[in-house]
């Protein structure tokens, strides 16, 4: 296996690996980030010059940026990144060992993050993206010498050029507003001219005047990344009380769950142990359960998320004696809301399901 196909895997591997738990949220508003890690600058060969910086090297980024609430986020990025030159050939001769090589770049990058709700991963725990981006990147190389054909030579400059990358990561949450972050990145730009400067000796024949180094890096990065304006903690879920449709025997009952759950909470099992026993005393000959979702998630999400918490409320009162063929169940995700509200409001009362015998 290269060194880029280990960094590859590395990173995907540390993606897969990082726990389900914490609060990553879908970015929403201005966020920052940073990272630094490894980085593999491959070999560079242009005019008989060959360049060996095969060698791990550093890389930092830093970027600034706004999420939009849909998955897609846009950033300005500022980037570094430091090898140490191996060797140096000429014409696949051994002629010097010594210099470093240094990259800054700017770069705009539109990046995408994936809903992994249909899997049974709310967007709250772990959030995978991919992005790619474009700018311009300063290729700088210090004293790289070399000696050849009684002459020494030195590439002590510096050119831009055009640049752009790839990026793969994922992140998961630590605190509100605040995630890790681990990427894999492939950067590249186009070949700067860069002066070789004859120091020493009468000059050796072939020895350009220019050398074009290639700027192809793959990079391992981990980081932190923080959104400022995340949604704040949600309330303590205050369960109404049960309305009776008669005097004695409540007909509809409503089933509470906290935000992004579908189990079921030891007082939302004692209500479906009111309503089956309820449904067995006045022999109902059907029992209707509702799932409904407050509008804090995207539409589709939370018409699966209350699909889930119906789903639930059902098993229970099957595990309570009651007949499946008696039960009916509907989806309405938020389009029922209890308590109206704007869009992206957490509502406790909103996420319920409710269970109506007939």
């Amino acid at each position: 296996m290269t060194l880029r196909q280990s960094l590859l895997a590395t990173a995907l591997i540390a993606a897969v690996a990082m726990p389900v738990a914490g609060r990553a949220q879908p970015v929403s508003g201005l966020y920052v980030g940073a990272g630094a890690g490894l980085n593999n600058w491959l070999d560079n060969r242009n005019r008989g010059i060959h360049v060996h910086d095969n060698d791990i090297g550093v890389a930092a980024v830093a970027s600034i940026g706004w999420g939009f609430g849909n998955g897609v986020r846009a950033e300005v990025e500022g980037n570094y990144r430091n090898q140490e030159i191996k060797r140096l050939s000429f014409n696949d001769v051994a002629a010097g060992r010594s210099g470093y090589v240094n990259r800054y770049g700017a770069m705009a990058n539109l990046m995408f993050d994936f809903d992994l709700s249909s899997f049974g991963i709310a967007p709250n725990r772990f959030i995978p993206y991919f992005g790619a981006g474009a700018g311009y990147a300063w290729t700088e190389y210090s004293r790289a010498s070399f000696a050849t054909g009684g002459s020494r030579y030195l590439i002590d400059d510096t050119g831009g050029s055009f640049a752009w990358q790839a990026i793969l990561g994922g992140a998961i949450g630590v605190a509100p507003g605040l995630a890790l972050t681990v990427e894999y990145r492939y950067f590249d730009a186009m070949q700067p001219d860069l002066q070789v400067a004859r120091t020493a000796g009468p000059g050796a024949p072939g020895v350009p005047s220019k050398y074009r180094p290639e700027g192809e890096n793959h990079s391992l990065l981990f980081g932190l990344r923080y959104a400022f304006n995340q949604p704040a903690p949600p309330p303590p879920v205050v369960e109404a009380p049960v309305a009776p449709a008669q005097p004695e025997i409540a007909r509809t009952y409503l089933v509470f769950f906290d935000w992004d759950r579908a189990d079921l909470t030891d007082r939302a099992r004692q209500i479906i142990s009111e309503a089956a026993g309820a449904a067995r005393r006045v022999s109902s000959t059907k029992i209707e359960v509702a799932g409904h979702a407050d509008r804090s998630g995207t539409p589709q999400y939370n018409q699966r998320l209350s699909e889930r918490r119906a789903q639930a409320v059902a098993a229970e009162l099957v595990r309570q004696g009651i007949s499946r063929n008696e039960i009916g169940i509907t989806a309405y995700g938020e389009s029922r809301p209890l308590v109206p509200t704007a869009d992206g409001v957490r509502e406790p009362q909103n996420r319920r399901v409710e269970i109506v015998l007939r």
